[in-house]
């Protein structure tokens, strides 16, 4: 839809979403009997793993409570991050130290996506910026006309853009230069927030908000395969809230993906069947290993899953309607933080809360980044924060004098 009518419709969306983060800024869920409920209070843990907090350094750019998608990148030993008030910066993944920093002067939202020597963002003005990883140079800008809210996907000489307005596009990698397009139908009222492409073999996949998953093919735009996998239910438009903005999580020939009050399922890559489903309900998302999902509930219940048959194995409510992240893999644990900058360590295989450290003490709102060099995460009010984690020694009790030989 274009013109006048158009602009006026989407101003309609925006405002009503708008009106809808009202109550999810208060709490992690969306539905009736949720919206009284107060977050659980922390209470004391006996730490059996350890963490150490490297470094922290500052981006500014506050954007509370925007849900935006920018998070961290670990390539090669670097960090690279955004904040929403335009700044770029590669810093050392071991101690933080800059290596360079561009200021775009745009309301960044959306990344950086690094792939080789290319950097991809994008902004709440419908902006992509595209940078040399290495020095920070700028190499294209192109304006779409739409908030983007998922990380840039680069696929060979391809970056792939998805829009809040249910676009997703094709660009040029070398001069940003459109290759192809393609639209679904957005609800009157959706969550704010949209699931990013993900690359799978030869083909991407990405989740919408109205509940179907699309398989393309990155060359051309062609869809491969089209599944309802969230279908809206519910007389109220807030009861048939079906968003997908999850990403979709691919392993080998599986394909994952959870929807808003609705179902978690895995899907077959090559053709779209769904082999299981399960109620589920997130927004926030999941992680995966061989074995199993772990995931973040739209209530703030962490659960691990079997990936064979979404059998579930345990859950955590401990830290309920605390707003949290999605959930990483570190090592034997996973990691995820909450609205007040906590951040808390569980054991895989029991959901145990075995540490916990704090950030700058505001909302963080993408999920941690975890590689070799530690832990990463991006608060919403630009603090970048590092941590090191492994299994806490078992304390050994000195013998006493009489005991010694």
């Amino acid at each position: 839809m274009t013109g006048p009518i158009g602009t006026a419709a989407r101003t309609i969306r925006l405002a009503l979403v708008s009106a809808l983060l009202g109550v999810f800024a208060l709490v992690t869920g969306c539905s009736k009997d949720e919206i009284q409920e107060k977050p659980a209070e922390l209470v004391d843990i006996k730490p059996t793993r350890k963490v150490a907090r490297l470094w922290s350094t500052g981006l500014g750019g506050d954007a509370q409570h925007l849900r935006l998608a920018l998070r961290p990148i670990v390539v090669d030993d670097v960090l690279y991050a955004a904040s929403h008030q335009g700044e770029i910066t590669a810093l050392s993944a071991a101690n933080g130290k800059r290596r360079w920093t561009v200021k775009t002067k745009l309301p960044l939202s959306a990344g950086p996506e690094v792939s080789g020597s290319i950097l991809v963002v994008g902004s709440s003005d419908g902006d992509v910026v595209a940078l040399d990883s290495a020095k920070g140079t700028e190499l294209w800008r192109r304006s779409i006309g739409s908030e983007i809210l998922a990380r840039p996907l680069i696929v060979g000489d391809l970056v792939i853009i998805r829009t809040v307005d249910g676009h997703l596009e094709a660009l040029s990698l070398t001069d940003g230069a459109n290759r192809w397009n393609v639209d679904e139908s957005v609800p009157r009222l959706t969550l704010r927030g949209t699931a990013p492409p993900v690359h799978a073999g030869d083909r991407i996949v990405a989740g919408f908000d109205n509940g179907r998953v699309l398989a393309l093919d990155p060359r051309s735009g062609e869809v491969l395969w089209d599944t309802v996998v969230n279908a809206p239910s519910g007389r109220t438009e807030l009861e048939r809230l079906a968003d997908i903005d999850a990403p979709a999580r691919v392993s080998g020939s599986d394909v994952f993906v959870v929807g808003f009050q609705g179902r978690i399922a895995m899907l077959a890559l090559d053709s779209g069947q769904i082999w299981w489903a399960r109620d589920a309900s997130s927004y926030r998302g999941f992680a995966l290993d061989d074995a199993n999902i772990y995931l973040t509930t739209s209530d703030g219940v962490v659960m691990s899953m079997r990936r064979v048959d979404g059998a579930v194995q345990w859950e955590q409510d401990a830290l309920k309607y605390r707003g949290l992240t999605a959930p990483a893999v570190d090592g034997d644990a996973l990691v995820v933080a909450d609205f007040e900058g906590f951040v808390h360590w569980l054991d895989k295989s029991s959901g145990e809360i075995v540490a916990r450290h704090k950030t700058d003490g505001d909302r963080v709102t993408n999920a941690p980044v975890t590689s070799d060099a530690g832990v990463f995460l991006q608060t919403d009010s630009g603090a970048l924060v590092a941590f090191k984690s492994r299994i806490a020694e078992p304390q050994v009790a000195e013998a006493s004098q009489s005991e010694q030989p």
